[in-house]
């Protein structure tokens, strides 16, 4: 199974373009509630949030497609994954790819490389080269 990445705009417009597809942020409790998420109230969707890796422990989320597939309706065509950097998102894409394949379902599986803050920059600091947040893409920080 391959897994597709895209860029957050690119995301954004796939997400926007498609009503059938739907985005799942696999960062932690920690990150929804103190770091942010993204909004996607003006596509008349909602965000989908299942840990990969659960907080505080960072244990792998056996669970992780279990969780996932129930929420994905029966239409839908593209999941999208996205975490900090794109790097466990990565993962739980391949993840949930398999849990689809299993069930027979043709969902193609998108990672969302940068994530919601980006890479690190020279200084190590995330949200300053890349990512959903510096795109500009809406989001929220409860």
């Amino acid at each position: 199974m391959e897994i597709t990445e895209v860029n957050p705009l690119e995301a954004w417009e796939a997400l926007q373009n498609d009503p059938a597809s739907v985005l799942v942020d696999v960062r932690t409790i920690a990150e929804w509630d103190y770091v942010g998420e993204p909004v996607l109230d003006s596509l008349g969707k909602e965000l989908l949030k299942v840990e990969w890796m659960e907080f505080p422990e960072m244990t792998r989320n056996t669970f992780f497609a279990e969780e996932v597939f129930p929420q994905l309706a029966d239409d839908t065509t593209t999941v999208f994954l996205i975490c900090r950097s794109g790097r466990r998102s990565l993962n739980a894409a391949r993840c949930l790819a398999e849990k689809i394949a299993e069930k027979g379902r043709d969902i193609k599986c998108v990672n969302v490389a940068e994530g919601f803050e980006g890479d690190p920059d020279a200084e190590h600091h995330r949200g300053t080269l890349n990512g959903w947040k510096v795109r500009g893409l809406p989001w929220k920080q409860a």
